[in-house]
């Protein structure tokens, strides 16, 4: 099933206030206040575009192997807070991974 595809499938479910975008502004909290990885990969995990064309043409690698490392240690970021249900500071990123609008 395509990540798309399974995103949306999680977040059709009833009495779940989560949409798709919660998800990846989610991620980008928690990859700039709690993780210690680079913005750049950070960027490049969420897919997102380098405007600047000088930069973009010399960045020849895909950062998989810290992307694979960063997403795990998303997973387990998330997976942690669910089981323990560990209060979060009451910012941003606290609201955005449980979905509430």
């Amino acid at each position: 099933m395509a990540p798309a595809m399974a995103l949306r499938g999680a977040t059709a479910r009833p009495r779940r206030l989560i949409v798709p975008h919660g998800f990846r502004s989610s991620f980008r909290d928690w990859s700039g206040e709690v993780s210690s990885f680079p913005r750049d990969v950070a960027e490049m995990a969420l897919a997102h575009v380098i405007e600047n064309k000088v930069e973009a043409a010399y960045r020849r690698g895909d950062l998989f192997a810290k992307r694979r490392k960063m997403m795990q240690e998303w997973a387990n970021y998330v997976s942690k807070q669910q089981a323990e249900e560990i209060p979060l500071q009451a910012s941003t990123l606290g609201t955005r991974i449980w979905g509430a609008l």
